[in-house]
């Protein structure tokens, strides 16, 4: 389960020390905590992982600042932009610390060789991408489907086809055109439909917590197109593929087998070891956070 180069899982908290134990005795990890504030307080700990709902994100990014731990995160970093700038004021405050955001799919080498076919201009001018993003999940109790733990599918997952838009073109939308379907005991958007402008170019998605699983990305240029496999959650143990297409040619790229989530957290530490800047800076969770809003807002206008 430990497989990074540089650096080694030591500890898990959970809110039972029960709990904590169970999956330490599964993968491995030797310390099990039963409050997180425990884990904060082990001074042989020097950075936290941060996978807890949406809602809890920022308090406890914060908190393992202030215990000197440096902070990784998951997506999306925060409940709303204004709540991610508190957390980027809170870093601030603590230049020796690194944070970011765990968008682990931009580390994987095949986003790695779609970002630069793009930049290269192999495939011309990027014109317009294609993605969707979706899963069934209809159990009250899910947090996805808990308003006030910042659940739906936008957060959960519609955030994915945000930031490879803006990752891809390197900018930000110009404007947002959105439909929203919104679960009428949830109350959290179970279908949103969006359409972003950039200059000359344009991203379409949808993202949905009520539909067959499914992902899918096509990123379409003025001369050829590159379309993925598993865009998102490709199999660890087993080699990812792209297409690229230009004219009648088309040809295939393979990718050794690897895990995403190990390339971060690798990455992640390398920059705690170097002291160098992280792969993905704060800034770029709260412009991504900024996009979900703008679509959000688009429910008061349906």
């Amino acid at each position: 389960m430990i497989k990074g180069e540089y650096c080694d899982v030591r500890a898990i908290a959970s809110r039972s020390k029960g709990s904590a134990e169970k999956v330490a005795g599964r993968f491995g990890i030797p310390r099990a905590y039963g409050s997180y504030e425990e884990l904060l307080m082990d001074p042989e700990i020097d950075a936290v992982y941060i996978p807890l709902p949406n809602h809890l994100h920022v308090p406890w990014s914060i908190l393992a600042l202030e215990a000197g731990k440096h902070v990784l995160v998951e997506k999306p970093v925060a409940l709303s932009s204004e709540e991610a700038r508190r957390l980027v004021d809170e870093a601030m405050k603590h230049p020796e610390l690194k944070v970011m955001e765990a968008f682990m799919y931009r580390h994987h080498p095949q986003w790695l060789k779609a970002k630069e076919l793009v930049e290269s201009g192999v495939i011309g001018s990027l014109k317009t991408i294609q993605s969707s993003f979706s899963f069934f999940e209809d159990d009250p109790e899910s947090i996805v489907n808990k308003k006030e733990f910042g659940g739906g599918s936008l957060m959960d997952i519609g955030c994915y086809p945000i930031s490879l838009s803006r990752f891809l073109f390197n900018a930000e939308p110009t404007k947002v055109h959105a439909s929203i379907e919104v679960h009428p005991q949830f109350k959290t958007d179970t279908l949103a439909t969006a359409i972003l402008e950039f200059e000359h170019s344009t991203s379409a998605f949808f993202s949905s917590t009520l539909m067959p699983d499914n992902q899918q990305v096509e990123v379409f240029g003025t001369k050829g197109r590159i379309v993925f496999d598993l865009p998102f959650n490709p199999v660890a143990d087993k080699p990812a593929k792209i297409w690229l297409y230009l004219g009648d040619r088309k040809e295939e790229i393979v990718f050794d087998s690897c895990d995403q989530y190990t390339i971060q957290g690798d990455l992640f530490s390398l920059a705690i070891l170097h002291d160098t800047p992280v792969p993905t800076p704060l800034q770029d969770a709260v412009d991504n956070m900024i996009v979900i809003e703008r679509i959000m807002n688009t429910i008061k206008n349906q």
